[in-house]
């Protein structure tokens, strides 16, 4: 039988993918941007900065601060990076989300499962570099390959995954050739992207892609609803009939665009004490924009049901007085 021998998760924003020197780029993004998530509510740039004024984050935004931090996430991800190798894991299912990559407005399910035989990494070019945010584009180029590339994936597994998950009582998405998104590209997203070039070192296991609509109403799902599909697939790994041994990979999140260390140390505190009764019920207006993505770890945790996660670093990396930028943290699940 299979068998599940390692969990990962990894946060996979921009600032993990360019030095510490460009992460201005982002801040001056944030202090443009008109509408900032925070707390279930939306904030302009201003409001969010008077909002939040007593945490004194610009004194958490400067130079020598953001390398510092952006030093300790890099030592995280080649901590994983090396744990992965080391688990000599064959095959992996990596749980992440599409903003609009692989998607359009017309069409989002709210869960997706790729069962092809590969996706595609393809190398990006000035032109489309030019339409990405600041501070994207950089970060984009240490996401993607610089040649195209086809990262193999488990069909057999993932037709499998498909079909006993229907067995349950979801209905998820089958993909076997990504498709075109409004960004004008059917490249994997961002968030496979991190995981095989960072985690896998580019060198990809063969492996199965689950999306999770995290991001766009009004069919995202619950926390619970994650949850459970999670625990869904880790019984259908436990019990394929391969001689295998399986990595399980979160990828995304913490609090983004706007840190909420609060928010995430509770979050990471609960996966800790396998309290997902308390996991499940927190507020579902939390999860938005980027901090939606913690529901991959969410799906993931549920795979990874009897198993202990353990914290290997969590950095809050501040970029304003606002409080934005990204919590980011690294998991551990054995």
């Amino acid at each position: 039988m299979a068998k599940i021998v390692l969990g990962l998760g990894v946060s996979h924003g921009p600032m993990l993918s360019i030095p510490a020197q460009y992460w201005e780029d982002r801040a001056k993004a944030d202090r443009a941007n008109p509408k900032h998530f925070f707390r279930g509510k939306t904030y302009t740039f201003a409001e969010l900065a008077e909002l939040r004024a007593a945490g004194n984050y610009a004194a958490q935004s400067t130079l020598e601060i953001c390398q510092a931090r952006a030093a300790k996430c890099q030592a995280a991800i080649s901590k994983l990076a090396d744990i992965l190798e080391e688990s000599h894991a064959d095959v992996a299912v990596i749980v992440g989300n599409d903003q609009m990559e692989i998607f359009t407005a017309d069409h989002v399910p709210a869960f997706a499962i790729v069962w092809g035989p590969y996706v595609e990494g393809i190398p990006r070019d000035e032109a489309f570099l030019a339409k990405l945010p600041p501070g994207v584009a950089r970060a984009e180029l240490d996401r993607t390959p610089s040649v195209y590339t086809q990262y193999p994936c488990h069909p057999e597994l993932g037709e499998y995954l498909i079909r006993a998950s229907m067995n349950d009582g979801f209905d998820p998405a089958q993909i076997t050739k990504l498709t075109t998104g409004e960004i004008g590209s059917n490249a994997a997203p961002h968030a496979y992207g991190f995981v095989y070039r960072r985690i896998m070192r580019d060198r990809v296991l063969p492996h199965v892609p689950v999306v999770v609509n995290t991001f766009y109403p009004p069919n995202q799902p619950s926390a619970r609803r994650c949850y459970e599909f999670g625990k869904s697939l880790g019984r259908a790994l436990r019990a394929w009939p391969k001689d295998l041994r399986i990595a399980v990979i979160a990828s995304g999140g913490l609090s983004h665009f706007v840190v909420d260390e609060e928010f995430d140390r509770k979050v990471l505190d609960i996966f800790e004490r396998n309290d997902f009764d308390a996991l499940t019920s927190l507020p579902e207006e939390y999860f938005e924009s980027g901090t939606s993505e913690i529901k991959n770890w969410i799906t993931t945790a549920g795979i990874l049901e009897g198993f202990q996660m353990r914290v290997v670093d969590y950095l809050p990396c501040y970029l304003s007085e606002a409080g934005t930028g990204s919590g980011l943290g690294f998991a551990v699940w054995s």
